[in-house]
């Protein structure tokens, strides 16, 4: 397994994530170490989860138990030396964590100390926001995206104090590196900004989501990305198994599959995504590659710092995602590619 270095001076990791947001849900505690015991076996050794998983969906209840099903792993295994974690803290407006309460330096240290308990370890080498206090264009949120009521000042005093109780539990020993999730390039710039302005660490990574289908980041965020040396943890590579095939738009979705808990998939079914997903399916034919291999692939060879974070609720689903590794797309398959998101953009 190819590896790759987060930003300018995180750790080096498997140039593939394990995603783990099922585990708890869909997937058994045994079903979820299996899986990290397969991934372990083929060169992963970054794992990502959040205190708000598992998902599908996300219950009170059930909050931090993916966290959990890692820590049982840790503790059973002996082997937390051979993983790279990466947790997220949960932002404003999710009621099931903190009764929806925005990130702040209390939330920051309450959530660390929760997700180390609960993982297990003394050590979390990537911490990440899971999204912005002042809101977010992610999840759908682009269509409507309103940000005139932002205050630029309000929200760069409340990032100094997070960022400042960040460094803080970064010189107590709790976490490594601080990250962000569902940022866009604006508020991005300023984490950097303020870290050299030195009130506080540098961040090294930024998990959003990004497939074939699902290309906001190619351009602001993808130059940020080259110059300022920021990791683009791409989550949903597959775009929620809409890219595997599994999914049509005259048949039930199959039993236990995300979409019999999310009909739409969060809004990524529409009637233009069917015939973006067929030309994609075709490309892949066309070259004899498996449609799951090239869309990961694709990824991983995109020009900025990028690698993708893989989602399974099964071991045979994680091996077929694990054949990309080694792919490398040629460039025949690219330029088809290109000509295929032109004419099918933004298709949800």
């Amino acid at each position: 397994m190819r590896r790759v270095r987060l930003g300018q001076n995180g750790p080096d990791v498997s140039a593939i994530c394990l995603g783990s947001m099922t585990w708890g849900t869909q997937n058994s505690e045994a079903e979820g170490h299996a899986q990290i015991d397969r991934a372990l076996a083929c060169g992963i050794d970054f794992i990502d989860t959040a205190e708000m998983y598992p998902v599908n969906p996300v219950r009170a209840e059930t909050v931090g138990r993916t966290e959990e099903i890692i820590g049982s792993w840790i503790a059973q295994s002996g082997r937390r030396r051979d993983v790279v974690l990466a947790t997220k803290l949960t932002g404003v407006g999710s009621s099931a964590v903190r009764a929806g309460a925005p990130i702040s330096p209390a939330a920051i240290r309450a959530g660390v100390e929760a997700s180390l308990r609960r993982l297990r370890t003394d050590h979390i080498e990537l911490y990440q926001f899971h999204w912005p206090n002042r809101g977010s264009y992610a999840f759908r949120q682009h269509w409507s995206f309103d940000p005139s009521g932002q205050n630029r000042e309000r929200n760069l005093a409340d990032m100094r104090a997070c960022l400042a109780e960040v460094s803080k539990m970064q010189a107590e020993g709790k976490i490594g590196h601080f990250g962000l999730s569902n940022e866009s390039a604006w508020g991005m710039a300023q984490w950097l900004m303020l870290a050299e302005a030195g009130v506080g660490t540098r961040a090294i990574a930024i998990q959003n989501e990004y497939s074939l289908l699902c290309r906001a980041y190619d351009t602001d965020l993808a130059e940020l990305g080259v110059n300022e040396a920021v990791t683009l943890l791409a989550y949903s590579p597959l775009a929620a198994g809409l890219l595997t095939g599994k999914y049509a738009p005259d048949a039930p979705p199959p039993p236990g599959s995300r979409a019999t808990l999310h009909p739409h998939l969060s809004g990524r079914i529409t009637p233009r995504v069917w015939g973006a997903i067929d030309a994609y399916h075709a490309i892949a034919r066309d070259a004899g590659l498996d449609p799951v291999q090239m869309a990961i692939a694709w990824v991983m060879q995109r020009p900025f710092p990028v690698l993708p974070i893989i989602g399974a609720t099964s071991v045979a689903q994680l091996d077929l995602a694990l054949g990309a590794a080694d792919l490398v797309l040629p460039a025949e398959v690219l330029a088809a590619i290109g000509k295929a998101h032109k004419a099918h953009p933004m298709p949800f």
